[in-house]
């Protein structure tokens, strides 16, 4: 499926959000993704995963897309697009699916399936009672912070690595940070990330008490 780019807007120096056309019919679930290309030559049998961050109802699909400019991959490429160019999409998939409130855990760019999880709960009325913990290196590179803290408040937790600033925690989401910041641990958790991330993410919450099959993530 050709969609064509709508709308590019900049979130942080190295993430950009971007408003494609919805093919007739199109559908997903809040937290699934789908294969993309560029409908350029050469670039249209490379695909690349990227999660909906639009919600399943909106006449238009959206992507919240981080590009390594450290070699001349599909991201690099994606950032120098134009609106008016051509993405190729796939149908949509993916394990991340919201089951009930819980703690979600993200890093990086691993928080983009659930930027459509928690509009579709606000839309709805039952944001109230999900927390999230983000993790990034610096305060830059924290997407759609003002947002996050708008519709979450307090339960919204900012953890930074390389970075010890106000309004942010410091260092990593290891096990003494959930035991300090997660009251139970026999709700449900979504983890998304970098792979060793989701890994020790993991193991930590069911070292916790926290039960494997309440915790969601992509396999």
């Amino acid at each position: 499926m050709n969609v064509e780019i709508l709308k590019i807007e900049k979130l942080t120096h190295d993430v950009k959000q971007l408003k494609v056309e919805k093919p007739k019919g199109f559908t997903f679930v809040p937290g699934q993704a789908t294969e993309v290309a560029i409908k350029k030559q050469g670039w249209e049998e490379k695909k690349r995963p990227f999660t909906f961050t639009s919600l399943p109802e909106e006449d238009y699909l959206q992507f919240v897309i981080k590009s390594y400019h450290d070699h001349d991959g599909v991201t690099d490429r994606i950032d120098r697009l134009k609106i008016g160019d051509q993405l190729i999409l796939d149908d949509a998939w993916g394990a991340i699916q919201y089951k009930g409130k819980g703690v979600f855990i993200a890093g990086g760019a691993g928080v983009t399936p659930f930027i459509s999880i928690f509009k579709s709960l606000k839309e709805s009325g039952e944001l109230a009672g999900n927390k999230l913990i983000f993790a990034n290196k610096t305060a830059e590179d924290v997407i759609l912070e003002s947002w996050f803290r708008e519709i979450l408040g307090d339960d919204f937790l900012s953890i930074l690595d390389k970075e010890d600033l106000e309004g942010h925690f410091h260092g990593r989401v290891d096990k003494e940070f959930l035991e300090n910041h997660v009251d139970d641990f026999s709700q449900q958790f979504y983890v998304c990330g970098p792979e060793p991330m989701i890994k020790a993410v993991n193991q930590n919450l069911e070292e916790l008490g926290a039960d494997a099959e309440e915790i969601v993530f992509e396999k």
